[in-house]
């Protein structure tokens, strides 16, 4: 027991020197009666640049395992694709913190559940107003700026 306790301390180190990314798994269930078209969608938080996209289509009973999401600070988007639109949106906050990210579709609705090993699980399906955590980053930008003078004026 020992041996692993200290091999995963000696993998932590090499990650942290060569500057590896942790991974955070995805799960997509079909749990409806007809195939549906899945667009995935992650931003970084700082800077916006697009870090994760892909396309699914998954059909009814079907689960697919997509690649990875790196272990970062990220806006995710999952959207239902119906006649080339997004009819069906959810949006969460990926952090370092979380442990998996799980996709359920039926027949009427998309649920993304971000399951943490710290800290609260986030669930998006459509009853609360998260499907724009765009707008939240830059809200939060805009408030960033005055958050930084404030702390300054603490520090003297």
């Amino acid at each position: 027991m020992a041996a692993a306790v200290g091999l995963a301390g000696c993998v932590d180190g090499v990650q942290e020197h060569f500057g590896l990314q942790g991974i955070i798994p995805i799960e997509i269930h079909n749990e409806g009666d007809r195939t549906r078209n899945l667009h995935l969608q992650a931003r970084e938080r700082n800077g916006g640049r697009a870090s994760y996209e892909q396309s699914y289509s998954v059909g009814p009973g079907e689960t697919v395992g997509p690649p990875h999401l790196d272990e970062t600070e990220q806006s995710f988007r999952a959207a239902i694709i119906e006649n080339e639109d997004e009819a069906t949106v959810r949006a969460v906050s990926i952090t370092p913190d979380t442990s998996l990210v799980v996709i359920r579709i039926s027949e009427d609705d998309l649920v993304v559940e971000v399951q943490r090993s710290e800290g609260e699980d986030e669930i998006a399906d459509g009853t609360e107003d998260t499907e724009d955590a765009d707008d939240d980053d830059e809200q939060s930008d805009e408030n960033g700026d005055e958050s930084d003078e404030n702390e300054t004026d603490s520090d003297d």
